[in-house]
């Protein structure tokens, strides 16, 4: 490898998403006037650099690698207008300039390289791990694989502080050669350093390219470069091998990453570590849109651009930070008069000429972000700094979002995705907007019909903000809560809802999925059916059949419904599981109830009907079974009992009649669990199946004396665990519960206790009124009983014992339990 000649061509160092960098870059091109431009940047990806600087695409955009072989992997090469990277090929084909990109394809990028992806944590980035889109945003990466904006973060000082070697601090802890760097200059951190050493000063090409390479070239020794020396070599050789014979160093530019092209001016490239790169794997390419908040730390993203909107602006007015400053600062004025808050003018030209001093005494050319901040503080926020998050940060960050020009074809589910974002009017910002669905309405059910499809389809776009159910329980009956994710949520919560609030907002995660799903199908419902019976697959209940017969009618996938059909079908004949049966028939009672607002009609409402009645008619045989074991064995069916219940009273078409008598059963047998015994005695109690008369008989049967306390009480516990309102107002259930505490021995009373206290503990204050005004009535203390219900309301238990002693006697036997 011939590395004088390699040393010899344009090297020119960058910072990526540098505004310098690029108009420095810019002015240095228009200098040398090379003949070929080769720019850091996967080699496969050439091919898209024309419609990367296509008129019709507007940065911030990025180019996409992702793996072919079904396996979720990809990664990002983001750039914004102000890119180093962009400018070169820009100018190159202004200029007829022959432009490549010469990095390692995308396809080693994805390949393991000593149990790491190549393009990963780039030791002599600052703050060099690999930083990948936010989770907590959307949840992008997680169901994508591994992500990573891996061009970017190369080789040429980032954000924060990185890398193992560097001197010890004052505290004795080893300190990174960036944070170094920061202190010798007198800045508080490597931003700020940046900013004022190499972003505002004004600099001829020739200096900046210099001092940017003797900078480089301290920090590249910095931490374990093993994986980027492999990469020097590979570049290197690709740069040599396109200059050929025809071309003089003097007619070539490279445009890298400052620690790269550091190695190649001091010769230091190993040949042999090519050898140590993996072997590429299967991958495609493709350009994508991207954002603002992507491209800044604040967000989670940190290749050294905390404030896109501000560089941008720096950028537009030529690297004049000033001017920038000023555009920020009025537009956070305006913020702030828009919400209320007293600023003017005035105070607008107060913090620009306080950002001026305060550049000038840190001895900056010109002032930077921090200078915009605590101007801003001191100035229009008279020192307070919780409007600078909240107003400040959308100012300096901005949320624009890119676009490709037409000479990328996108694949046909982004252009499904689109096509429907644009018609349905959903939100297309990377930021979050919150809408509400009315499922009355035709337009509005296909619009969450998209929506469940992305969901299933793990596309990171919308997720649920709230909902309004139908029905009984109304908004959010089983406890659902703001921000719950809609996988979350039961999918037969989900079928009911009146109404669904959604909060979506599209993210470069949201294309890159977009574009990895391609390989389960051409459309959203066939990726989504695709998913929902490789689901159904792994099933092996009744129960989890039905949660993927809801998903499939939520959205609208007939095949995947059909096939949910027959396999709970299937299922249901061999499943001896009552929670799971009963889960089914949740399923398919919300399925008959409300299935006609989903477009359930190609399944045929008869189906639906057969199946709830063949499938509870089978839980209802298992009842018994279900219920024999442990407390802890039979929670589940216990929970299953109520579905059952539930069902039995508001489906018309199931055996009402059967479940009663299963229900009865349980309330008289003595093997099944007393705690199920008690549940089903107080759900035959409140439908009205057991009166008053034979509710008293069967808790004074189950409390009397010839039962033993344990199983008392827990038969007890399952009683009051249905409605314990109703329950402690029935005269006759008390005074069965007062005979049966007043007759348990001394000497049982300690063990009995405990399942006691489980079984008052979830009494409130108007269920303790009840049973305690019970009780007295039930011993006939008259006026007495009427008198302490005035003196408990005014909670004073100290003067009901002095009223009698038979009033405290009451007390007394309550005491332990309430």
């Amino acid at each position: 490898m011939d590395l004088d000649r390699l040393a010899a061509v344009h090297l020119f160092p960058v910072r990526h998403h540098s505004p310098r960098s690029s108009a420095t870059l810019r002015a240095y091109l228009d200098e040398v006037r090379p003949k070929a431009i080769f720019v850091e940047g996967p080699s496969d990806a050439t091919s898209l650099l024309e419609a990367l600087v296509d008129p019709k695409t507007v940065p911030p955009v990025a180019i996409l690698g992702y793996r072919t072989d079904g396996e979720p992997a990809s990664s990002l090469w983001p750039f914004a207008a102000y890119s180093p990277e962009y400018v070169a090929v820009k100018w190159a084909f202004e200029h007829g300039v022959r432009v490549e990109l010469i990095d390692i394809p995308v396809g080693t990028t994805l390949a393991p390289f000593d149990g790491a992806l190549v393009g990963h944590d780039d030791a002599d980035d600052p703050g060099g791990h690999e930083r990948e889109i936010d989770e907590d945003r959307g949840g992008e990466h997680g169901e994508h694989g591994e992500h990573g904006e891996h061009g970017e973060h190369a080789d040429d000082g980032g954000a924060g502080d990185g890398g193992d070697g560097g001197p010890a601090s004052a505290e004795g802890e080893q300190e990174s050669i960036y944070a170094a760097c920061a202190r010798a200059r007198g800045f508080r951190s490597f931003e700020e350093f940046w900013e004022a050493s190499f972003e505002a000063p004004r600099y001829d090409p020739g200096p900046f390219r210099e001092a940017l390479l003797a900078y480089a070239d301290l920090v590249r020794s910095d931490g374990d470069r093993l994986i980027h020396r492999a990469r020097d070599a590979y570049m290197a050789r690709s740069i040599l091998e396109r200059m050929g014979p025809d071309l003089a160093p003097n007619e070539v530019a490279a445009v890298l990453g400052a620690a790269h092209a550091a190695a190649f001016a001091a010769r230091d490239v190993d040949p042999a570590l090519e050898a140590r790169l993996p072997a590429p794997i299967p991958c495609a390419v493709t350009l994508i849109p991207f954002s603002f908040p992507r491209l800044s730390e604040q967000l989670g993203y940190g290749a050294g651009n905390r404030a896109p909107q501000y560089y941008q602006r720096a950028h537009d007015a030529g690297g004049d930070f000033r001017r920038a400053t000023l555009e920020v600062l009025i537009d956070f004025t305006e913020h702030l008069r828009l919400r209320g808050f007293m600023a003017s003018l005035a105070d607008t030209i107060e913090a620009f000429r306080l950002a001026v001093s305060l550049a000038e005494l840190r001895g900056k050319a010109e002032p930077g972000l921090d200078e915009v901040r605590e101007a801003t503080i001191a100035t229009m926020c008279r020192g307070d700094a919780t409007h600078v998050d909240g107003f400040l940060w959308p100012a300096v960050i901005g949320r624009n979002v890119g676009r490709v020009g037409g000479g990328i074809g996108k694949n046909s589910l982004q252009e499904e995705f689109w096509r429907e974002v644009r018609e349905r009017r959903l939100p297309a910002t990377d930021a979050p907007e919150s809408f509400r669905l009315s499922l009355t309405n035709e337009v509005e059910v296909g619009t969450s019909v998209l929506l469940h499809r992305l969901r299933i389809a793990k596309i990171p776009y919308a997720a649920y903000a709230g909902t309004r159910a139908a029905g009984r329980g109304g908004a959010g009956a089983r406890g659902q809560r703001r921000g719950q994710a809609a996988s979350e949520v039961p999918p037969d919560e989900l079928l009911r809802q009146l109404s669904e609030t959604w909060e979506a907002q599209w993210t470069p995660a949201t294309d890159v999925a977009l574009v990895e799903k391609i390989v389960l199908g051409d459309t959203l419902e066939q990726v989504a059916t695709r998913l929902l019976e490789e689901d159904l697959a792994a099933c092996h209940t009744t129960g989890e059949a039905a949660d993927v017969l809801l998903n499939a009618v939520l959205a609208s996938s007939a095949r995947a419904a059909a096939s949910a059909l027959d396999a709970c079908d299937r299922f249901a004949a061999g499943d001896s599981d009552l929670p799971s049966l009963a889960r089914a028939c949740r399923a398919f009672a919300g399925l008959a109830s409300f299935g006609s607002s989903r477009s359930l009609s190609s399944l045929g409402d008869g189906v639906i009907a057969t199946m709830l009645e063949k499938t509870f008619a089978r839980a209802v045989l298992r009842v018994h079974g279900g219920c024999t074991g442990s407390d802890e064995a039979v929670a589940p069916a216990k929970e299953a009992l109520r579905t059952l219940h539930d069902v039995a009273l508001s489906q018309p078409i199931v055996d009402r009649a059967a479940w009663f008598e299963a229900a009865r059963a349980l309330v008289d047998s003595d093997a099944v669990n007393p705690t199920a015994s008690g549940l089903a005695c107080g759900l035959l109690y409140l439908a009205q199946v057991i009166d008053d008369a034979e509710v008293a008989r069967i808790v004074g049967l189950r409390l009397g004396s010839a039962a033993p306390p344990e199983a008392a009480a827990s038969f007890l516990a399952g009683f009051l665990e249905v409605n314990a309102l109703v329950l402690v107002k029935s005269r006759p259930v008390v005074e069965a519960l007062d005979a049966f505490l007043g007759g348990i021995l001394p000497e049982r009373f300690k063990d009995t206790l405990p399942v006691l206290r489980r079984a008052f503990g979830a009494l409130g204050a108007t269920e303790r009124r009840y049973l305690l005004e019970n009780v007295l009535a039930a011993r006939k203390l008259g006026d007495k009983a009427r008198a302490a219900q005035a003196v408990l309301l005014e909670k004073d238990r100290e003067k009901l014992k002095e009223m009698s002693e038979d009033l405290s006697q009451a007390m007394d036997d309550l005491d332990d339990l309430l």
